[in-house]
């Protein structure tokens, strides 16, 4: 990899341990709850908050989403944080009204794996920015549908832990964002687009076989 330019090997320095924590973590035991919570119905209020502080770090395909988020070029990353956090939280709330039936659940996880390849487009500048929203909505919903049929108040603290966990790392990714793409450079930024989008396209395959 040292014979590689800068450019090109910066984005697989940064892919590499990505696709480690991803083969560490994709397993059926972080599919719901961290920790080893199991049923949602009998979360107490702190399993709540560190739940939802926990899930969406720990699943590889909402974390790398996130992750994501530094090399798209959003001008102005910060302004994004409070919208994104705004319309994952309203995806949270829906899925509470609107139950996710099993033979739909292997579809909702390929389209929230193809979100990474929607990122890489917008890396790309193929498709609009604007899909952030309705993207970081879907995986709202799919975080909240895990909790459906709780009790009041360990959802409650599961939303909080929700904003808690995700605004912590949108502010770190935001905060980031200008240094990487500097230090990628546009053809590093189309390398790790690549990347992305074929790491999404591997995960929707997953989940639509498994």
């Amino acid at each position: 990899m040292n014979s590689l330019p800068l450019a090109l090997r910066r984005p697989l320095q940064i892919a590499g341990p990505s696709l480690l924590a991803v083969l560490l973590l994709a397993s059926p035991a972080f599919a719901h709850h961290p920790f080893g919570m199991g049923d949602s119905t009998a979360l107490t209020p702190l399993q709540g908050l560190l739940s939802g502080i926990g899930h969406p770090l720990l699943g590889p395909d909402h974390l790398l989403f996130l992750l994501a988020i530094a090399f798209i070029g959003l001008q102005r990353p910060r302004a994004w944080v409070i919208p994104l956090l705004a319309a994952g939280l309203g995806g949270s709330v829906l899925s509470q009204f609107i139950p996710l039936p099993d033979a739909v659940a292997p579809w909702a996880e390929a389209m929230v794996s193809l979100s990474l390849v929607a990122e890489g487009l917008m890396a790309l500048t193929v498709a609009s920015t604007r899909w952030l929203l309705p993207l970081v909505a879907l995986h709202g919903f799919l975080l909240g549908s895990t909790i459906v049929g709780a009790e009041p108040t360990p959802l409650f603290t599961y939303f909080l832990g929700l904003l808690i966990g995700q605004g912590a790392l949108l502010l770190v990714v935001s905060n980031w964002s200008k240094n990487l793409l500097e230090r990628l450079g546009s053809q590093g930024q189309r390398l790790g687009a690549g990347i992305w989008m074929g790491i999404g396209m591997a995960f929707a395959w997953v989940a639509l076989i498994d």
